[in-house]
């Protein structure tokens, strides 16, 4: 019973045999946020104190046995640079949570008391650095509380993001679950181009269902509908969304309800419409 995170071999998968490369960096370079938490002053002799091991990992399944005992008695992981995919499997079911710069992970916990068993599988999706907050550290930071209260931001933000992603999920159309899960990533990974948002982010239709609740099938099935109505368009790697978040909002969410003949046909997006631009 409980949580663990043993592993789970899923085809095409490339995992990381070898152990990733790791130095030592002063934290308060690597991180920016964390260093505007101090004045100048305060941050040069801070900086000395703040050290950690940095990892460097390529693309694959990450193996967390190298560093989970030390990360479970001090602060956990800290995502410096790179995407990572946490894969929680309950029974035959997966869903899928996406982290990266700033994001604070720790060891999946054992917890007796949990009559449920999961397991989580980490995926490295684009070259990642992560510094390890072990107790040294922990005990090394005990005079600059700033750090701590930056960290405890972030995990509740991380918390409020899942929240999103959950009320996404709970969307009764699924154009509408992947259009607001798009968006919800090019906040923080997008980019504007001409005519809407950039994606970078190799995103396949598995994981998108495992982010939205979804099988594959529909997901394809769901974007290539967005496709033809010149809402969202892209595979693998890059992703576009075209017009506004209100123009999704309105054609997907806001009309729902009145399933209006030119945007729905038996439940699904009818691809006349176009977005204006």
């Amino acid at each position: 019973m409980g949580m663990t995170s043993r592993r789970v071999e899923e085809p095409g998968s490339l995992r990381l045999r070898r152990r990733p490369r790791a130095s030592y960096c002063y934290l308060l370079d690597a991180d920016a946020d964390l260093a505007q938490e101090f004045d100048l002053r305060m941050r040069l002799v801070a900086r000395q104190a703040a050290t950690a091991v940095v990892f460097d990992m390529p693309v694959g399944v990450f193996e967390t046995a190298d560093w989970a005992d030390s990360g479970r008695n001090g602060l956990g992981l800290l995502v410096l640079d790179g995407v990572l995919a946490l894969d929680i499997h309950v029974g035959d079911r997966t869903a899928t949570e996406l982290t990266g710069p700033g994001d604070l992970l720790q060891p999946w916990p054992s917890d007796a008391d949990d009559l449920l068993e999961s397991v989580i599988v980490w995926h490295v999706l684009l070259p990642a650095r992560v510094a390890l907050l072990d107790a040294a550290f922990a005990e090394r930071i005990r005079p600059w509380p700033q750090i701590y209260v930056a960290l405890l931001r972030r995990a509740g933000k991380r918390a409020c993001d899942l929240d999103v992603q959950r009320a996404i999920a709970c969307q009764p159309r699924l154009e509408a679950r992947l259009s607001l899960l798009l968006w919800h990533l090019a906040a923080r990974w997008g980019r504007v181009e001409p005519g809407g948002i950039r994606l970078s982010l190799p995103l396949t239709h598995r994981m998108i269902g495992q982010l939205v609740g979804a099988e594959r099938p529909s997901v394809s099935h769901a974007l290539s509908r967005l496709a033809e109505a010149g809402l969202v368009t892209g595979k693998g790697e890059e992703w576009h969304l075209h017009g506004s978040l209100g123009h999704h909002l309105t054609c997907l969410v806001e009309r729902d309800s009145k399933r209006p003949a030119h945007l729905v046909d038996n439940g699904n997006l009818a691809p006349a419409a176009s977005p204006r631009m």
